[in-house]
């Protein structure tokens, strides 16, 4: 196996490192990390494009030999422990393996509703923690979402707490970035079925649970502090609210798009 061995930080490491810390590195090469077991088992079940692989020195388990062998990618380096151990971001566990993979080319204006698995669509509406992200992401594979949009200025999917909270779901559907609620709805309006759009808003007057959730729909998420913006409120055919008990006003984002998600898995 020809490989390329770093046993201290380098240029080329410190390349790898911005693709974890920084979203405009992300941004300018299109390239991002995949950490664990899990994610790095999805992506190649889903054909992620991997650029390179990273490997702990020593020897490694059948699984991790298997994904040198597997991952297709042309170059493969071989890191201390000390090293892997930095990107693999945890005091304990050192990674056997990291994948360096492409992001996805993903164009919301070439994607058919009918072409999905469920047109019932989720948006995040300027979500700003790369976690809520993920589960969100997660929520929506596991009960049925079509795909996942995020709406306007807001966290990066690929940042590696989005990554790590999908667990490995980010690559089972497609999860698109636009810049505004704009392009979602040229989106929807373009489809051959009519979209109905569903807001969550502590201020909703339908509960959710007297919502017809059935499919074409759209259920848009506020931000995490704001909720709703003035444009999504307008734009949507309905205010749901999720009823709740107790002194709590609203739930997080990640909580409300499970239970949105897990309402409509079962009223189909």
């Amino acid at each position: 196996m020809n490989s390329n061995k770093v046993s201290r930080i380098n240029g080329q490491f410190q390349q790898w490192q911005s693709l974890l810390q920084n979203r405009t590195k992300r941004m300018q090469t299109g390239k991002f990390v995949i950490q664990g077991v899990r994610p790095i088992n999805a992506a190649m079940e889903q054909s992620v494009t991997a650029n390179a692989v990273l490997y702990k020195e020593g020897k490694l388990s059948d699984w991790a030999s298997n994904i040198l062998r597997s991952s297709g990618a042309t170059k493969k380096y071989e890191l201390t422990v000390e090293l892997m151990k930095l990107l693999g971001e945890k005091d304990e566990n050192v990674p056997e393996v990291l994948l360096i993979a492409r992001q996805p080319d993903i164009d919301l204006g070439k994607i058919q509703a009918t072409k999905l698995k469920s047109q019932f669509i989720l948006v995040l509406d300027r979500p700003q923690n790369p976690g809520n992200i993920g589960a969100v992401v997660r929520s929506a594979d596991a009960l049925g979402a079509g795909m996942v949009i995020i709406s306007g200025h807001a966290a990066d999917a690929y940042d590696p707490k989005s990554i790590r909270a999908s667990r490995g779901s980010l690559f089972a559907l497609p999860v698109v970035t636009v810049e505004s609620h704009n392009d979602v709805l040229e989106w929807a309006n373009k489809q051959t079925e009519k979209f109905s759009i569903l807001g969550l808003s502590e201020d909703g007057n339908v509960n959710l649970s007297d919502t017809d959730l059935k499919v074409p729909a759209i259920a848009v998420i506020g931000n995490e502090t704001w909720g709703l913006s003035k444009q999504w409120k307008e734009a949507c055919t309905q205010i749901v609210v999720i009823p709740m008990q107790g002194t709590a006003s609203s739930l997080n984002a990640a909580s409300s798009a499970a239970i949105v998600m897990y309402e409509y898995s079962t009223s189909t």
